[in-house]
């Protein structure tokens, strides 16, 4: 291990060299509607709204304002304070003001494989529609399309923050700079051939130069992210882990979707998912565990011992016929930081996490017969500051606390849908949609602005997404599929 980690560090000169590169090709491809974005530089009052501040002690605002200036939320100012001259006002009037919403896990670019194979069991989908698929398909610039459109998604749906587990990392972060996401992404290790990497050892030999290069980016949190424990071998997790560790970076990997993993597992290293993980050192604070729905009271003891949080995602898992539901109400009593995620767009299928919520919080009680377990608020702060906690990011996002990154979101509640309005956490969960949305600013940039993005043209996405889905069904016709 010590040799692998020398090697690696003696790649970090290449970070510079990357970010120049980088620095050069960025404006080459891909669509740009920059010039649409107000070049004001004054401090931005959001005035007028009801704002959900999402702190510890729940506090919310009514008629009150956000002072943002710079990246960061300068002051939160109540009903009667005075407000500050010589700054960019948006009027909040009848809008609930939030914190921008955290999607914990997914796979963005699979939003050009949406709706190709559907009502399929988890591993006849993946083995022999999407891997295959991906195979024959997935390529830089497939990723960034891909990964363009399903940012464009989530920002009008209200997400500001997403973690990313897919392939092309380089790509990944392209699309979601220029989108203005922020998002959390980088290697990913799988244990076979995968589009961008022939072995795990070929994807984790630039993993150090990724990671240096995109220290304190403002929109990118660097990470390195394993398939799983039944795709891709425990010393190859390790060897993965080990980067993210040195770079106190999130670690990103599936757990326990499966019915059959920890069989798998136990032929493989002789203990459980969670126990193998647990005995490399993985289970630590911004280690995030996507869906665990198979948990045993020993795994929820020993996740909550370390400090790891889970990335739930339970219309994926419904959706794909997973005949339990991650006990998520245990692992909250446990203390662990759950988030709640979307999965991939080409098993949900869609990415907006308002209908996440209101889906988390029904699934338990059904499966508790309890309508008093997984109460709004608590969903809400899955959302959000949870999700924070999840990667590792509560001191920087999740909260509209002053300090933190200016990632806030307007929902206009003047419909028919949404009035009266009596409890916000009641309408946020179960009621507001993404299409609710009307303003997203994310690291204290408008990006959404009445429902238009402004960082990118969304025509010229869209049909880019409609010729790659061409050739998706020519690929599959010719796999028989």
């Amino acid at each position: 291990m010590h040799r692998r980690m020398n090697n690696l560090n003696q790649l970090r000169w290449l970070s510079t060299l990357l970010l120049i590169l980088g620095m050069g090709c960025a404006d080459h491809r891909g669509p740009d509607a920059g010039g649409n974005i107000s070049q004001d530089t004054r401090p931005i009052l959001i005035d007028g709204g009801t704002v959900v501040v999402m702190d510890s002690a729940g506090t919310i605002l009514k008629n009150g304002a956000i002072l943002i200036e710079g990246d960061r939320i300068a002051a939160l100012l109540e009903p009667d304070a005075p407000r500050p001259d010589d700054v960019q006002q948006i009027d909040a009037t009848g809008h609930l003001v939030i914190p921008g919403l955290i999607n914990t896990h997914g796979h963005a670019a699979m939003s050009l494989l949406r709706g190709l194979a559907d009502d399929l069991p988890l591993l006849t989908w993946l083995n022999d529609y999407i891997f295959p698929a991906e195979a024959a398909l997935v390529a830089p610039d497939f990723v960034y399309w891909g990964t363009l459109l399903s940012s464009i998604e989530m920002l009008k749906n209200g997400t500001t923050t997403f973690a990313d587990m897919y392939f092309f990392r380089e790509d990944v972060v392209r699309a979601t700079t220029s989108a203005g996401i922020r998002t959390v992404a980088g290697p990913t290790i799988i244990g076979f051939p995968a589009p961008d990497y022939a072995s795990p050892e070929a994807s984790l030999e630039n993993a150090a130069a990724f990671m240096e290069q995109y220290q304190d980016h403002p929109l990118v949190i660097p990470s390195i992210s394993a398939h799983a424990l039944y795709t891709t071998p425990l010393s190859d997790i390790e060897a993965a882990f080990q980067i993210a560790e040195h770079y106190n970076a999130p670690f990103q990997i599936h757990t326990l979707e499966d019915a059959s993993e920890n069989t798998t597992s136990h032929e493989l290293t002789g203990m459980g998912v969670i126990e193998a993980l647990n005995s490399i050192g993985a289970l630590r604070p911004g280690t995030v565990l996507a869906h665990s729905v198979y948990l045993s009271d020993e795994d929820i003891l020993q996740i909550a011992a370390s400090g790891a949080g889970i990335a739930h995602n339970p219309q994926s898992n419904m959706k794909l016929g997973i005949p339990s539901v991650a006990p998520i109400t245990k692992a909250l009593a446990a203390g662990i930081p759950v988030g709640l995620g979307t999965d991939g767009p080409a098993s949900n299928n869609d990415l907006d996490l308002f209908h996440e919520m209101d889906t988390a919080a029904k699934v338990q009680k059904l499966m508790l017969g309890d309508p008093a377990v997984l109460p709004a608020e608590t969903v809400f702060r899955m959302a959000t500051m949870d999700g924070a906690r999840v990667l590792n990011l509560q001191d920087e996002i999740g909260s509209l606390e002053p300090g933190k990154r200016a990632d806030v979101v307007l929902i206009n509640m003047e419909r028919a849908g949404l009035t009266p309005h009596y409890r916000a956490y009641s309408h946020l969960v179960y009621a507001v949609s993404g299409s609710d949305v009307t303003t997203v600013i994310v690291n204290g940039r408008m990006v959404v602005q009445d429902r238009e993005i402004l960082t990118v043209d969304e025509t010229e996405v869209i049909e880019q997404a409609r010729t790659f889905g061409d050739q998706v069904l020519q690929v599959m016709a010719e796999l028989g599929r």
